[in-house]
């Protein structure tokens, strides 16, 4: 639950308390003023003047306070009574009073809630207000514009014109205003902060009291609109203001106003006469007096209503007694069967009948929960175990249950509620002898499905793999729907052990065999089998079957796509693979806002996850470092331990690129722990981890460190275990590591591995890896002029890609070989080039690094025996001694054109036009 609002944890009124500072710090220099809070109910005006308290108590202001209260048992001048403790006059003779008060040093008179005050303070208030007090005295008043007396409204209007009054209006909470609300008190969701705040903002209209009442209630994204929470306890507590509203209304109003929270916003006039019982004329007067109370509110069109906000209605339906409830949901059922109402609108209601309705109710729930399960699986969920739950079972499980139950565990799945899940799918493999071969394979699916998100790999590949193992062959024509979904849960367990191409065989002939089905069973395998060959660097089958995936894929509604979440996330990872960054970020995108709330968060990590990667390799750092956050939040939440093990390497990475060399301790510390997560040597997380901090230890100048888990982690030299799609770029970074090591032999093998394995895959990122990686050997060796050529091929493939921050990189590193092969003009020209592109993503790292080599180039001439090959340096010193062309070809055997040719490469390295200015550079050189 949240804390009361006060002064220090008053979130999103930045501006308006600093008005009430000023009101307060004008008020101590013998100025006063009516201040005016305006707004709906719940909005935060009474926090407000407890700003306004808080602040004049500090400076020693003396503060008198009143709030009005409803009904008609109120004495004249109650509020000025309640406030003041005196008997008041009328008119003049209590402005004197007030004026007699403020000339002996004044303060400040808060009245709260002025919409109800009696008609005799509504007069002494608009006086106040036409003429206010003069010297140090401040009216403060808080009120509901909707509810005020038109005299007051009409007073306070004429002073804001005339600038007598301060008007304060303060609007809903911003969606970082709610965050911060939620970080206060350290409620964190496992949907990841951000977006669960988002969610927040938008079911609470940004209203701070909708806020407390749905935070307290246990709020829950895929339960909402139909439900504000698990705790009802709690949410009446919290909404106790809104409850007092409702004790005041007349017994028409009252049921008028539950058979409106029965039937949900918005709500039709004549279908709330018909559940509350009422009728329509006196529904009619009911609802006269609901609106102006301001708890309902007409539409624009169509004769309909909604609630002042939709938390009031779920605060009127929790208080609404069992006897009312019932009766209520059970009409509410038969208009919305009579109408042909959609299924989930009408198991709303089958959901409080389901007891005393029997079978058509049961109906209801069942075909409400296939309705929403793509996007609200938790309610999905709950709906199923209820008709399970009032279902009969015999001494074994029948079809029609053994189906319910695999529905229901498909929907808990989805959720997130993997145990639940876990249990349920067991108890059909209990009966499975019983069961038809169709749901024999459906229920062997959901299991392998269960013990793969829960991260129990070998127990889900012997479980897929025992069943399909029963097909016959050749595989049936027409092919079970069952065995395309159990083939597809089974290639997925393949991905994620790093095993795909030992799955690949029976996914291509049973994806063959499924060609004539329809549905996302058949559309799912094929998109897996895509998937799986880009994943394998497949090339030449994978680029046409992923682009006719992203076809299909974008073809299908969102409630299609949203019963095969997984299609998408592959279809985006494979647009990774292949370098098509800007369909992988559309694909990856439409995924996460198919998955509203908490629904599907096992897959949501695979849409974040290849969000960060994408962020990272096209620039965006700060956004990489944000989702694979999001991804860690998420996966911590349902326990995937490799997920959030990954997400932290990847964070890492990102950071590694954003982050001063100063800072990379710590980012080391993070990718080590992040490794650790992911049960390094038991599939695909550990694998992908492992390259990542591979290339962090690389970077930290570790690169003994980086060798070690490449190879640990890759299966030895040539790394073979290591996944295709990265493979090169994994053996350039090996080569680069084995480079710094002294060990030039294998630095030469993984170098020719990596360009054969490019070669191979055809991308050209990949391809550009293995080109910076050899042009890294050629400098080395000295050899600028091939290395140069290669530098320059990298970085236009890099730029092509759309892959900044690594042609930023590859300009860095090449920039010292253009220096003497180009002249240290054209150095300087590459790195100028590489912090431009860098300070467009927030590369800091390639900045440092940049700066760093334009030292050393600035200072060229210590070092310019350093940049010529050993016969260049013997020709140039012979030169610089004042010997001529013949006689240095003399002496060193050489032809005189050759000395000049020679000769001339000197020149341009060292920038120099003439042997006397070589000279005066080579007398800089340290001998």
């Amino acid at each position: 639950m949240l804390p009361a609002p006060s002064f220090e944890h008053l979130v999103g009124r930045d501006s308006e308390i600093a008005r009430l500072q000023d009101v307060v710090e004008s008020l101590a220099a013998g100025r006063g003023t009516v201040v005016e809070i305006a707004g709906d109910s719940g909005i935060g005006k009474t926090s407000l003047l407890g700003v306004l308290a808080a602040l004049a108590g500090r400076s020693g202001i003396r503060v008198l306070r009143a709030h009005a209260v409803r009904g008609p048992r109120r004495l004249p001048y109650q509020l000025f009574r309640d406030a003041w403790g005196e008997d008041f006059g009328a008119g003049e003779a209590v402005r004197g009073l007030f004026a007699h008060w403020a000339a002996e040093g004044g303060g400040v008179v808060i009245l709260d809630d002025l919409q109800w005050c009696d008609e005799d303070s509504a007069d002494l208030v608009a006086l106040l207000i036409r003429a206010p007090v003069p010297g140090p005295f401040v009216l403060a008043v808080a009120h509901r514009p909707r509810q005020t007396r038109p005299l007051l409204l009409e007073a306070l209007d004429h002073g804001a014109q005339t600038g007598t009054v301060l008007r304060l209006e303060p609007g809903p909470l911003t969606p970082g205003a709610v965050a911060a609300v939620l970080a206060l008190v350290q409620l964190d969701q496992g949907a990841g902060a951000r977006r669960y705040a988002e969610r927040l903002h938008e079911a609470c209209g940004g209203n701070p009291r909708n806020l407390r009442i749905l935070v307290a209630a246990g709020w829950e994204p895929d339960s909402w609109p139909d439900r504000a929470g698990t705790d009802r306890d709690a949410l009446l507590r919290e909404a106790a203001t809104l409850a007092a509203e409702l004790d005041e209304l007349t017994p028409d109003a009252a049921a008028t106003i539950g058979a409106a929270a029965v039937l949900g916003d918005p709500f039709r006039l004549e279908d709330v006469a018909v559940v509350s019982g009422l009728g329509l004329d006196r529904t009619l007067d009911a609802l006269a007096e609901l609106t102006r109370g301001d708890l309902v509110r007409p539409l624009a069109s169509g004769g309909r209503f909604a609630f002042r906000h939709r938390v009031l209605g779920h605060v009127a339906h929790e208080r609404a007694v069992p006897s009312f409830l019932l009766p209520a949901h059970r009409r509410a059922l038969a208009l919305l069967s009579a109408r042909g109402a959609p299924a989930a609108a009408r198991a709303r209601h089958a959901e409080y009948v389901v007891g005393a309705d029997g079978a058509p109710a049961l109906q209801a729930l069942a075909d409400g929960a296939a309705d929403v399960v793509g996007v609200r699986p938790a309610t999905a969920a709950r709906w199923l175990l209820l008709v399970l739950d009032a279902s009969p079972r015999g001494d074994r499980m029948d079809q029609d249950r053994a189906t319910l139950t695999l529905s229901c565990c498909q929907a808990l799945i989805a959720a997130g509620l993997l145990d639940e899940a876990r249990a349920l799918a067991h108890d059909v493999l209990c009966d499975l002898s019983y069961l038809p071969a169709d749901l024999r394979l459906a229920a062997h699916a959901v299991c392998a499905d269960v013990e793969r998100l829960m991260g129990r790999y070998e127990e889900a590949e012997a479980m897929a793999h025992a069943a399909l193992g029963e097909l016959p062959r050749p595989l049936p024509s027409p092919l079970p729907v069952g065995a395309a979904e159990l083939t597809f849960k089974y290639g997925l367990v393949h991905i994620l052990r790093n095993t795909y191409g030992q799955a690949r065989p029976l996914v291509r002939e049973v994806a063959a065999a499924a060609d004539g089905l329809a549905g996302p069973a058949q559309l799912g395998l094929r998109v897996l089998a895509a998937f799986g060959d880009s994943y394998l660097a497949e090339m030449a089958t994978a680029i046409p079957e992923v682009t006719a995936c992203a076809r299909l894929v974008d073809g299908l509604p969102d409630a299609t796509a949203a019963r095969i979440p997984e299609a998408l996330a592959m279809v985006g990872c494979a647009e990774i693979y292949l370098q098509r960054f800007g369909d992988a970020y559309r694909h990856l995108r439409r995924g996460l806002k198919i998955m509203n709330g908490g629904a599907q968060r096992h897959v949501a990590i695979h849409h974040l996850l290849g969000l960060a990667v994408l962020d990272q390799w096209t620039g965006r750092l700060d956004r990489a470092v944000e989702q694979a956050l999001e991804a860690e939040r998420v996966a911590r939440a349902i326990g995937a331990d490799d997920a959030e093990g990954f997400a932290m390497t990847i964070r890492a990475t990102a950071l590694l690129w954003a982050r001063s060399r100063r800072d990379t301790a710590e980012i080391v510390a993070l990718a080590e722990a992040g490794y650790r997560g992911t049960s390094p040597g038991q599939g695909w997380w550990g694998g992908a981890a492992a390259g990542n901090l591979a290339l962090i230890r690389l970077m930290n100048r570790d690169p003994r460190g980086c060798a070690q888990i490449l190879l640990e982690a890759g299966g030895g030299t040539g790394l073979p275990l290591a996944q295709a799609q990265c493979r090169p770029e994994l053996l350039a970074v090996l080569a680069m590591a084995a480079l710094q090591c002294g060990d030039r032999p294998a630095a030469d093998r993984s170098a020719a591995e990596a360009e054969e394995a490019a070669a191979n895959a055809g991308l050209t990122a990949q391809r550009a890896s293995a080109w910076r990686a050899r042009a890294m050997l050629h400098q080395a060796d000295g050899d600028h002029d091939a290395a140069v050529k290669l530098f320059e091929d990298a970085a236009d493939a890099f730029r092509l890609t759309g892959t900044p921050v690594q042609h930023a990189w590859t300009l860095v590193c090449g920039a010292r070989s253009a220096a003497v092969a180009l002249g240290q003009k054209a150095g300087l020209s590459w790195l100028d080039s590489a912090v431009a592109g860098s300070r467009g993503c927030g590369a800091i790292r390639v900045r440092e690094e940049a700066a760093r080599v334009r030292a050393e180039l600035a200072s060229a001439a210590p070092a310019a025996l350093g940049i010529l090959t050993e016969r260049e340096r013997e020709i140039a010193e012979l030169a610089a001694a004042g010997r001529r062309s013949r006689e240095i070809a003399d002496q060193l055997f050489l032809s005189p054109r050759t000395v000049e040719a020679h000769l001339a490469r000197v020149y341009r390295k060292l920038e120099v036009s003439s042997r006397a200015a070589l000279a005066a550079v080579l007398l800089r050189v340290p001998r």
